[in-house]
């Protein structure tokens, strides 16, 4: 028998109330900072991932699902939403449009990881950019609308990560310094750390082997070798937060995974967790990742936030999604003149907007209502010979327990109050 493929998952009927409350939140708070939904293909050119995330990122070098199409070029399912944005920005023309362009989406990332609770090889992200702007105060706006996400979401007491890793200027130093620090530690470090060590050293902070997480506590820090931009633009941010009421920890050794990030970084963590699996959402500043890709610079910040971690999280917090609606009506049949009436009914009621379940099959009247009950129907109507002859129906108050005798019409109106919510 088929199964889902490894580190996938079906999103079943009964998980949909808690990805529908998600994504209306999302469009809410998108609509609140101006953001405006950009979709864009699930694959792309290979090589705007190697040019954006980096050759040596464990997403390039490990993760990515890449092939060849029949015309021989190489193309990657998307492993992150931030690039592809960044393409289509430049692509479009959108430098042109009043500056910065605020983007959000919604879309599934594709990355051959292990899969872990709330991740999965293919998962769905949230996230939003805003482009064209070095103003520490888009910045802000960016992590203030993060943390907004959650607490609209109901999630409490998140913790918020702050970092600054500089920018081409001040970095070179600050890399020269933490190679240093390792070049003498080298005998503790994990494989791919030493491999790192040669090739890009800031991600030795980013190292997920407990082994390496105690050489981080005393390595240098990034924030002692800001430039004077660099050092300008991380205080106004911090009081920016301030002014915003967020609270933040300055954490030295947050750096993120992708090469592309300059200046700000940030993540969000549940409460009592930390480390890189538990991370429900980051993001920063990338000022040079549009250039590298081919256009002129542009300052850039933004953040994601994995769909599947933000819902894991609301069920730890024992927070319940609002239901989705149920069936207003059921019309349920006695014999097979009955189900022909009970067919043109339904019809008629689907085609005034009302959600109807029709029954089907020929099962006995107490197992047609014991589905309409089972669905969460709020009402039933019943046709059987003697309504037929009569021009009738029963109507039955699936709630209540009640029923009556009607025409249609009267009935109708009385599903249409339903429908409504309003009460019979």
């Amino acid at each position: 028998m088929y199964q889902a493929p490894r580190g996938t998952t079906d999103i079943l009927p009964h998980d949909q109330a808690y990805w529908r409350y998600v994504e209306k939140e999302v469009v809410n708070i998108c609509r609140l900072y101006g953001y405006q939904r950009i979709d864009t293909p699930v694959f792309e050119d290979a090589g705007l991932f190697v040019r954006s995330i980096g050759e040596e990122t464990d997403i390039v070098e490990k993760e990515t699902y890449s092939f060849r199409d029949r015309s021989g070029d190489l193309l990657t399912l998307r492993p992150e939403g931030t690039a592809p944005v960044c393409r289509a920005y430049l692509e479009h023309g959108m430098h042109n449009l009043p500056q910065p362009v605020r983007l959000y989406y919604i879309t599934p990332l594709f990355r051959y990881e292990r899969p872990q609770a709330g991740r999965y090889r293919q998962h769905w992200q949230f996230g939003f950019e805003g482009l064209g702007s070095s103003d520490p105060a888009l910045d802000a706006e960016v992590i203030n609308m993060a943390c907004g996400l959650y607490r609209h979401l109901g999630l409490r007491d998140m913790v918020l990560k702050l970092n600054s890793i500089g920018c081409r200027n001040c970095r070179p130093q600050y890399l020269k310094s933490l190679r240093e620090y390792y070049s003498r530690k080298v005998h503790l470090l994990c494989a791919d750390c030493k491999r790192r060590l040669e090739r890009n050293a800031l991600r030795l902070l980013d190292c997920k082997e407990e082994s390496c997480f105690p050489l981080t506590e005393q390595a240098p820090k990034s924030s002692e070798y800001l430039c004077t931009e660099c050092k300008g633009h991380f205080d106004f941010l911090k009081k920016y937060l301030v002014i915003l009421g967020l609270e933040f920890d300055l954490d030295h050794r947050l750096v993120r995974g992708l090469d592309y990030y300059t200046k700000t970084v940030f993540e969000i963590y549940p409460p009592g967790e930390k480390g890189a699996q538990s991370t429900v959402g980051g993001g920063g500043r990338y000022d040079n990742l549009i250039e590298e890709i081919g256009g002129q610079p542009t300052p850039a910040v933004g953040f994601a936030t994995g769909m599947e971690r933000m819902i894991l999280n609301l069920k730890r917090q024992n927070i319940s999604a609002p239901t989705l609606p149920q069936p207003t009506a059921f019309v349920a049949f006695l014999g097979q003149e009955a189900k022909d009436k009970a067919v043109a009914y339904a019809a008629q009621m689907r085609r005034e907007g009302i959600s109807v379940i029709l029954a089907s099959g020929n099962r006995s009247l107490k197992a047609q209502l014991r589905h309409a009950n089972g669905l969460g129907a709020a009402c039933a109507i019943i046709i059987g010979e003697e309504e037929l002859r009569e021009g009738m129906i029963v109507w039955r108050d699936m709630v209540k327990g009640e029923q009556q005798r009607l025409s249609f019409e009267d009935a109708l109106s009385l599903v249409r109050s339903r429908e409504s919510g309003g009460e019979s």
